[in-house]
């Protein structure tokens, strides 16, 4: 989706930890200065509520969506 500047990422458990949820900020970041938008879900989204993580990314808003809640 390159002409939407979306970046979609999946997310497992480590990234709760503050080091990796701090990276994964900075990264996020560094991608907005850029134009994309971020939206994050957890690895168990996509089995448990794919319809819900399809809807989300669709109807993605600007900037960041924030490190998903476990």
């Amino acid at each position: 989706m390159f002409e939407k500047r979306l970046v979609v990422e999946v997310d497992d458990g480590q990234h709760g930890e503050e080091a990796i949820a701090r990276r994964d900020e900075e990264r996020t970041r560094w991608l907005n200065g850029k134009g994309y938008r971020v939206v994050r879900f957890w690895n168990s989204d996509i089995p448990g509520d794919l319809e819900g993580v399809l809807e989300s990314t669709a109807e993605a808003p600007g900037g960041d969506s924030g490190t998903p809640s476990p």
